[in-house]
């Protein structure tokens, strides 16, 4: 019988599969992310952990669980929360939750954010509430010919960085508002190109032709601050940046300084640079939108990467290989 920890309780069913399976499963109390000592006491001596992004897994933490840790299964697409190396070194295989529920709701919320930073969603909600920063105001009287006027979406040009699962979907979607969409990544996507009418282009090109430009590659170190003073600076004036991939992506004191100096008209940001601490300066932006990376969270989402992550954590107790291992070649090396 193996011993299961789960750092948090997840949405959906998927924990009661891994209770019936004739392990010892322990789910962690607390509604929150667990501190560093607590996860360290929970997770010691367990054989499987089940973690989410917000768990901070290194190889002290590694060891400190023990040598018959066999699988940490994170309850997240991405895994820069793990030192996926130093699992690798231990023979400690490490999955994810990729899935297409979990880009279309990722591709859906950057679509989202994208109408409501062009349409000033935010403000007007805020705006006929009378609450907030227009308080003074007075707030909604009635209609007026120049309130909260923005651009239309249609006929502007999408930039795309990174053109993964995720940022295909928010492409395809940008048919039905007659976008030209430009993307940039490693490699050229020919017959994405081909069937969705797309164009590569190189990074400064991007940047300074985009009306909007969101962000899809994962956080790693060539990502990490590649949205800067400098690359901000290739920007079109008056153009807008959205982000729904991983905060350290985008240096937020240069994009404040983009936003107060008008060189961008908004920004939308489901991750934060020093998540969850957000600088003030930022929360008291109007035309800033946040919220609480929720990208992927739909029902339908939510419940696959919980299929998933319990799936992983049964097949490598029973001896099968798991799918979604980051990297594949620790199974002829693994732990058992």
């Amino acid at each position: 019988m193996a011993k299961i920890f789960v750092t948090r309780k997840i949405p959906g069913n998927s924990l009661e599969k891994l209770k019936e399976s004739g392990n010892e499963v322990v789910i962690s109390e607390f509604g929150r992310p667990l501190t560093a000592e607590e996860l360290l006491e929970k997770s010691k001596g367990v054989d499987c952990l089940l973690s989410l992004l917000t768990d901070r897994i290194d190889a002290d933490v590694m060891d400190a669980i023990g040598p018959q840790l066999k699988i940490i299964s994170n309850y997240a697409v991405g895994f820069d929360n793990i030192d996926v190396k130093a699992a690798g070194d231990r023979g400690i295989i490490v999955t994810n939750t990729p899935s297409d529920e979990v880009n279309e709701a990722v591709a859906e919320h950057t679509w989202a954010l994208i109408l409501a930073l062009a349409r000033r969603i935010v403000e007007s909600d805020e705006f006929v509430r009378n609450q907030g920063y227009f308080a003074a105001s007075g707030g909604y009287k009635g209609w007026e010919p120049d309130s909260f006027l923005g651009p239309s979406v249609k006929g502007k040009t999408l930039g795309i960085i990174g053109l993964g699962r995720i940022g295909s979907m928010v492409a395809r979607r940008a048919k039905g508002y007659e976008l030209t969409v430009l993307y940039n990544k490693h490699s050229r996507e020919l017959e994405i190109e081909k069937e969705m009418g797309i164009r590569f282009c190189e990074l400064d090109e991007l940047l300074a032709s985009s009306d909007f430009v969101t962000l899809h590659v994962p956080l790693t170190d060539e990502t990490r601050g590649m949205i800067n003073k400098e690359t901000l600076g290739r920007m079109k004036q008056g153009s807008y940046l959205v982000n729904t991939a991983r905060g350290p992506i985008v240096d937020e004191s240069d994009l404040i300084e983009a936003l107060d100096s008008g060189k961008l008209a908004g920004a939308a940001l489901d991750v934060f640079e020093s998540e969850p601490t957000i600088s003030p300066k930022l929360i008291s932006m109007p035309n800033v939108i946040m919220t609480p990376h929720i990208a992927s969270a739909t029902w339908e989402a939510r419940n696959k990467m919980g299929e998933q992550a319990v799936t992983a954590i049964i097949d490598v107790i029973n001896g099968a290989k798991p799918q979604n291992m980051v990297d594949e070649r620790v199974w002829d090396v693994r732990r058992k």
